[in-house]
């Protein structure tokens, strides 16, 4: 009977331990990959914040970086990773009963060519674009500024990362 147990045991075991590492709590699925490049980002939008390309580019590069075991390279990686920031624009949203802005929208715009290497047909060139809300009588300065380019810069590098190896 023990024998019995013990085998049941073991399968049960062998079973959850195969399942679990076929599941990635990420939703990323970097296949064969080991190793991602990725370019930096210039901004060429007309509109330029001066410290976007550096903070986009980084924070792409995190984002893999803590969400796969890819590793970092310079060049030629199984994943790779270019493009530019082509828009960034601030734009009134709602009016006011004087008929001024009474909310103001910071939208950035980033266009990213995706190559795979080990499965070509993964590649693609798209642009992906988010949005932050803010108060018309407020600077986009500080810590608005700041605030409006996490949000945005964020939700950019998760839809990025969804769209290349989460596959969403």
């Amino acid at each position: 009977m023990k024998k019995n147990l013990y085998i049941v045991f073991i399968f049960i075991n062998s079973i959850l331990f195969i399942a679990c590492g076929a599941y990635s709590f990420t939703g990323g699925s970097t296949g064969d990959a080991k190793t991602l490049q990725i370019d930096f980002f210039p901004n060429q939008a007309p509109l330029v914040e001066p410290s976007l390309s550096q903070s986009f580019t980084q924070g792409l590069q995190d984002l893999f970086t803590r969400q796969t075991n890819l590793t970092l390279t310079k060049s030629n990686g199984d994943l790779y990773f270019s493009g530019e920031i082509t828009g960034y624009r601030v734009n009134p949203m709602s009016a006011t009963a004087a008929q001024t802005a009474a909310q103001n929208r910071l939208t950035i715009t980033v266009n990213v060519r995706f190559t795979n290497k080990l499965i070509e047909k993964d590649d693609f060139e798209k642009q992906f674009s988010f949005y932050s809300d803010f108060d018309a009588n407020a600077q986009l300065t500080g810590g608005i500024l700041e605030a409006a380019l996490d949000e945005i810069l964020e939700r950019i590098t998760q839809d990025i990362f969804n769209a290349s190896v989460a596959k969403w």
